[in-house]
């Protein structure tokens, strides 16, 4: 039994982040609702389906019915613990809380003395306190911290990841006071090999932040290095490697199509906006990193005409194979995806488009997107092929030989026709 009882859990979302802990709460014994208001998800989990890469149908089908529930937001009647992992993204520009705001009034309504509420859903420093909190307590009438616990412990899933996976990876952790840290702490313990305490849960909520916009950061400095290393005459990625035996105050990272996912393209925004808020001035690099990371997208496309043009073609009526959709490779995640954006601009450029990605589920692709298996690609066919995401499925190498021309965004192979950004 744990400490204070803390049995049932409500884990609120079952998407990227929720699912994997609703799981491993359910593989360390507590019981679990795993509460999704999307009706296609919540038919699937009850089905016994998954649609989260890191997690298999199998071991979903291991712990339903026996300890853990996929219910719809209103049959949730009950909770010792509760953890948010709902999305938080941006509208025009700005952070969008409403699917914690939800998450909160839905919790609001069946919080009871001595239940934990957790925050996982990645946002600005001061939300847990500012708007979680008080919500709660004037829903109920109780009194955060002494009717009942809060904490903030920032989600760190990292999708297609074999080694770094929710039970090892070292979590974040905070509470609002001394007794909600420490139940915070005997929650996330039965979970995780390592906890890792911060002040408060300002400090856990700027961690998560700061760790993403350090990325965000560092890989709008190589790739707006590689956007200018053809005037130069160098090759960045040899010096990004030949850096990169430094055994100290350097670490390597790469230039690609652009930035996707959640967090590159969103996190860095939610601190420059807070910030802003505060003083009217934003985060400046951050700002410039991402309106650099943003403009990849567009120097892909500027690097297929150029190629196509060099052999006496426009974009316009060419036939060009893309290998990848998702942002990342060997997840099916086309959340911000920079490739996804590619083969969309193509095609309204006018070109003819044929897409390989057996990681994406085909329904939730644009129909103008006509995906194709790798089985059916002659490469010969095409006039150009444009690796945009780099699953470990496809055999480059053969691709590389058997293809006219190579636009290889990911830097994975080499050749007398193979270009790169």
């Amino acid at each position: 039994m744990l400490k204070n009882n803390l049995k049932e859990i409500a884990v609120i979302g079952q998407g990227y982040v929720g699912l994997p802990l609703a799981i491993r709460a359910a593989e360390v014994g507590y019981l679990v609702y795993g509460v999704e208001k999307e009706k296609r998800r919540l038919e699937l989990l009850k089905q016994g389906t998954s649609y989260i890469g890191d997690i298999s149908s199998e071991i979903v089908q291991k712990y339903l019915d026996r300890n853990y529930f996929p219910i719809p937001p209103e049959e949730l009647k009950q909770y010792d613990v509760a953890v948010i992992t709902v999305p938080t993204p941006l509208h025009d520009g700005e952070p969008d809380l409403s699917y914690v705001i939800d998450a909160v009034d839905l919790l609001g309504r069946s919080l009871r003395k001595g239940a934990l509420v957790i925050l996982e859903s990645t946002t600005y420093p001061g939300t847990t306190e500012e708007i979680l909190c008080p919500r709660l307590e004037q829903a109920t009438g109780l009194i955060a911290g002494i009717d009942f616990y809060v904490g903030y412990s920032p989600e760190r899933i990292d999708p297609g990841n074999k080694i770094w996976q929710l039970s090892n990876t070292p979590k974040i952790i905070s509470g609002i006071n001394k007794e909600s840290l420490e139940r915070v702490r005997d929650f996330y313990s039965k979970l995780v090999q390592t906890v890792v305490v911060t002040k408060g849960t300002k400090e856990a909520e700027l961690a998560k932040l700061l760790e993403n916009t350090f990325r965000q950061v560092n890989i709008a400095l190589v790739n707006e290095l590689m956007m200018h290393t053809k005037q130069l005459d160098v090759d960045i990625w040899n010096a990004i490697e030949a850096a990169a035996t430094k055994p100290f105050g350097f670490m390597p990272f790469y230039p690609g199509p652009g930035v996707g996912g959640h967090c590159l393209p969103v996190d860095p925004v939610y601190l420059s906006w807070k910030i802003r808020n505060l003083n009217r001035q934003g985060v400046r690099l951050v700002e410039l990193a991402n309106e650099i990371n943003s403009m990849m997208p567009d120097f892909v496309i500027k690097r297929v005409t150029e190629i196509l043009n060099n052999s006496g073609k426009s974009v316009k009526g060419s036939k060009i194979l893309c290998y990848g959709l998702a942002y990342k490779a060997d997840t099916s995640d086309l959340r911000e995806s920079p490739a996804y954006e590619v083969v969309l601009e193509l095609l309204r450029l006018g070109a003819e488009i044929k897409v390989i990605d057996g990681f994406v589920n085909p329904s939730e692709l644009d129909p103008l997107i006509t995906l194709i298996s790798k089985s059916e690609a002659n490469h010969q066919e095409y006039d150009l092929v444009a690796i945009l995401t780099d699953h470990s499925d496809i055999d480059y190498n053969n691709l590389a030989k058997e293809a006219r021309q190579v636009l290889d965004t990911r830097h994975i192979v080499s050749g007398d026709n193979v270009y790169y950004l």
